[in-house]
Formats: C-alpha cells, structure tokens, sequence
C-alpha cells in the first residue's frame, strides 16, 4: 500500500502570554490583599491537579513563596479525584509527572484519600474536603479554567471543578459521577461553591492558557466573585483555544494519549469526539478514524481515552495499567472511553488499516494529519491534499516540505 507524502507545518495562533509569571503573582497576592488573610504561623494548604498546565511547578512555587513571605507555611495538597488510581502514593507520582515536587516548590506534599463531610447542596449531595486541607488554616484552590471535555456550560473546567472534584477526592468524585452529566455538569459548582463558603478557604486562583500552551492570564478571586469571574474567564479561554488547521480528515494520528494532556486522555475539544450517553457529538471537527500510537509516562499507566480512538498499538496496549484505568473509568461512569479499540503491531499496520477503510480514497490522496497529543498542537504532520489547502495560508509556516512517510525499524513514526 502506498502512503501519502507528509509535510511538517507550524500553526500560528494569535496569542496573548505574561511575560513575568513571578510578578504577576506577587501582584494578585496584593490585589486580594492576602496579607490580610495570611498571619504568620499559619498552615496553608495550595491545591494542584493532575492536569498538564503550563508552567505549573513555577506557579506553584512562587505562590508558595508569596505565603512563606507572610510567614505562614504552605504546603500542596493533591486535588485530582480519584485520578493515580485513587490512592494517596499514586496522586504524588501523577505531581511528579507534572514536576511538581517538594524539591521544585520548596514547600511538602500532603497527600491522602481522607476527606471530612462538611456540608450539602440543595440537591442533597454531600460535600467532601480532603482532610489536610480540612484541617489547615487557609487554602488556596487553583486550577486551570478552560473547556470541559464531557459538556458546554457557562461554568466547566476550573477552579469550582477544583473545589469540588479534585479536592474532595474519591469520595466527591464518586458522589458526583453516580449522576452521570448532570452530576459534573450541574451539580460540580455548587459543590464547589459550598467549601468556597469554608472559613479557611482564603481565595481561588485561576490560569487560562493560550492556544501555544503558555500562560496568559493568572488571577486571584475572592471567594464570593468565584462564581461570576470564572464564567468570564470560561469565555475568554473559548477565544484562546486552538483548534486543528482543518474540519474534514480520514485519519488522526494522536502520537500520544495521556491524563497530562487532558483528562479524557485526549482533549474531546480537540477530536471532535465525546462519547459520553446523552451527550451530542460535536459537529467539527469530523475525522472518521482516530488512532492512538502510545501512552505517556506521566500517567502512568492510566490509558483512559483509548475509547476515543479507532486503532491502536501494541506499543500502547501493553503499557496499560487496568487497575488505574478501570478506577477512573468507573467513578467517571463515562465506560465507552475505556473500550480498547483495534490493536495492530505498530503505527505502520495501523494506518494500513485505516487506508483500508477509508472508502472510495485512495490511500496517497488521503486526508491524514499527525500531532504529538492533543495539548500541543502547534506543530504537526499534514499529508498532501491538505497541504496543498494550507501551505499558502498566512497562518501556517511550512517547517518540513513534503516527503515520504518515515518509520523506525518497529514500525512506529519517528519523533516529532
């Protein structure tokens, strides 16, 4: 079977970023007056999830810095649900994945799966609080706000979902998740709302990211405007999102899949694939296969996303941890995302099989783009029909013209 001829192009997107991430911190420390809030001596507990943020050790430390500064002791709580397999050691690794470490923050790591009852919705749901954070003297919930991966809603991925799910651990999550998308899509903020309503929880701290994965906006909320401030900053991230450079493809090559670069795995924003029951697919972008070549380290093991994609490898296939999946898969309820989808040997059998079934096309006309994961999708492979719609657009850069396919001696595509 022939392939299509690749070439390598860069996406330019317009993109704001902070050009001195320390200040800025420094800055919105001031702006929620957190003198008055932290005295010294107190414990304060900083929450950080399981997610791949940009610059997300730096933040970490120099919110860190800002307490120590006051002369309070900060210490890092991990806020990741059931994410690494839903036990204490596992949720530590998932931090170190990200470089979040004591020796990178200069502040200790605190993890456990106790959590405190301490309070309901109106809906009646229970309201759980990890038990470091229960017991310190102020916390700070920070966590990134961008597009949920599962809904549309005026409040989705950020710093509520932080207060809620992540901080509450297993147990939220479990409480939440049995409600399937009514549960994080309606229930989540006011879950989250009630531990803002805590004495001791001091602030939230959100990050927005641009479409180049860097750090555009940092901000320090007070806890009463939590809830009107991040739907604004919501709308801000919809206008910073990337997106892939086009609607209509044959095939996706997903390099790798992986918690770090979304919490499906890979991001459904991204794909166009949600695959959640009751949920509507997205109408764009349309790809008729996805195939996910191999699993990232960061997450070790957990290959939760799998389901999105039609073929995969044995490379990916045999790295899978069930246990860590299949936790996570089951508290989400969101089953189908687990599913393992066609493996063949390596990425060269699997793009064969796809060529296969993509009907009425023939295989070097094929519409096939390549990117490193779904995170970063700056840089990417597109085969030659689609190269030839892009390469005189302003926006894209050609970085490598067109050229044969090339694979290692397994079969599987060279680094990007």
């Amino acid at each position: 079977m022939s392939f299509p001829k690749f070439a390598k192009i860069r996406q330019k997107f317009q993109a704001r970023s902070l050009e001195n991430i320390p200040a800025t911190i420094i800055e919105q420390f001031q702006h929620v007056k957190a003198d008055e809030k932290i005295k010294p001596g107190m414990e304060v507990a900083i929450t950080v999830g399981s997610r791949g943020i940009a610059n997300i050790p730096l933040i970490v430390k120099h919110v860190a810095d800002e307490i120590k500064k006051l002369g309070a002791t900060p210490f890092i709580i991990p806020a990741m649900g059931s994410h690494g397999g839903a036990t204490a050691e596992g949720q530590v690794e998932v931090l170190e994945g990200l470089g979040v470490t004591e020796e990178s923050t200069g502040c200790e790591i605190r993890s456990s799966m106790e959590v405190v009852e301490i309070g309901i919705t109106s809906a009646g749901i229970p309201v759980y609080l990890d038990q470091h954070a229960y017991h310190a003297d102020g916390i700070i919930i920070m966590g990134r706000v961008k597009p949920h991966t599962d809904f549309k809603k005026e409040i989705e991925s950020g710093v509520l979902k932080m207060a809620s799910i992540g901080i509450g651990k297993h147990k939220q999550a479990l409480a939440l998740h049995t409600y399937g998308i009514e549960g994080i899509r309606d229930m989540m903020p006011e879950v989250g709302k009630v531990v803002f309503e805590q004495p001791n929880t001091l602030f939230g701290v959100a990050i927005v990211e641009n479409a180049h994965e860097e750090t555009a906006i940092i901000e320090a909320i007070e806890p009463d405007r939590i809830e009107e401030r991040e739907k604004e900053l919501l709308v801000e991230a919809f206008k910073l999102m990337p997106s892939l450079p086009v609607d209509e493809m044959d095939i996706l090559v997903v390099d790798e899949i992986g918690k770090n670069y979304s919490g499906t795995g890979m991001d459904t924003n991204i794909i166009g694939r949600i695959r959640v029951l009751g949920v509507k697919e997205p109408a764009k972008p349309n790809i008729k296969y996805v195939i996910a070549s191999n699993l990232s380290e960061a997450c070790h093991g957990n290959a939760l996303g799998i389901g999105l994609s039609d073929l995969t490898t044995k490379r990916l296939f045999e790295k899978i941890d069930y246990k860590a999946m299949n936790e996570n898969v089951v508290t989400s309820t969101f089953l189908d995302r687990a599913k393992i989808p066609i493996v063949l040997d390596n990425d060269q059998e699997a793009l064969k099989a796809a060529l296969r079934a993509n009907w009425g096309v023939a295989s070097v006309e094929a519409r096939i783009v390549r990117i490193p994961n779904t995170l970063h999708i700056g840089e990417l492979f597109v085969s030659e029909v689609i190269f030839n719609e892009l390469k005189d657009k302003e926006n894209i850069e050609v970085l490598e013209d067109l050229h044969e396919m090339k694979f290692d001696e397994d079969g599987y595509f060279l680094p990007m």
